[in-house]
């Protein structure tokens, strides 16, 4: 393909991924705010915020956790099986098998003083669904970083969808399948683990703005203070950090 064929294509996918983000961030933006203000005020309890997901969600989870400009006091609530890395057809069983979620969330011991953020595009699943529920029923605030239009055009399997129990949903807007190019056919190009980022960077700036003494990760391969104050503080909470 010649460059004179590429470069309109490319600013088309451009343009469609910056609509994307103005669009999700505008729908978004008082939710926004609300995630940003439960965060922080996890933070100031001395609480953790939890993220969760399966399968290709746990890229998002991954985002959150021990990030150069992330949170520190982040735990992931993950398992070996639902990573696809491990076995991409053993991940896709592991997510719709029923105890997993409820394990989960009882072992990491979520309380009350804690938040969860979980991601999962279609948000049918058992593992986000019984994540979100056992978290709440711990007294934790669950936030679901879902697509309202995939979850309600997917198969229900676990009788509810995350964005029916959650306190409080973040919409991606990625439409079901998550393919989105080309336009007039979309097998290609998927958009969850893009607005994720979006979504969750949209927060962390909202926290920053809200509580400038809050903690974040710096890069190990810049010059300046090293996070190992910040290891030393959160490791007995976070068993990750060891």
């Amino acid at each position: 393909m010649a460059v004179n064929d590429v470069e309109p294509v490319l600013q088309r996918f451009g343009r469609s991924l910056t609509d994307h983000v103005d669009d999700i961030l505008r729908a978004n933006a008082v939710r926004l705010t609300e995630a940003a203000a439960l965060i922080t005020s996890t933070w100031r309890a001395d609480g953790l915020l939890y993220a969760a997901g399966s399968g290709h969600s746990l890229a998002a989870v991954l985002e959150t956790f021990y990030r150069a400009g992330g949170l520190p006091f982040v735990r992931p609530l993950w398992a070996r099986e639902l990573l696809p890395l491990h076995g991409s057809e053993r991940s896709t069983q592991a997510e719709r098998q029923p105890g997993v979620g409820e394990r989960l969330v009882l072992d990491a011991g979520v309380g009350e003083a804690d938040t969860v953020v979980v991601f999962s595009t279609s948000g049918v699943n058992h593992v986000p669904l019984e994540i979100a529920v056992t978290a709440r029923e711990s007294g934790a605030r669950v936030i679901a970083v879902t697509s309202v239009e995939a979850s309600d055009a997917a198969p229900l399997r676990a009788g509810r969808r995350l964005h029916q129990v959650a306190d409080l949903v973040l919409d991606t807007r990625v439409p079901p399948g998550d393919a989105t190019w080309p336009p007039d056919a979309p097998r290609t190009a998927p958009l969850s683990s893009f607005a994720n980022v979006v979504l969750w960077d949209a927060i962390l700036v909202l926290v920053a703005q809200a509580e400038p003494a809050i903690p974040f990760w710096r890069s190990a391969n810049t010059t300046g203070p090293s996070n190992a104050q910040l290891t030393q503080r959160y490791k007995s909470s976070v068993p990750e950090l060891r």
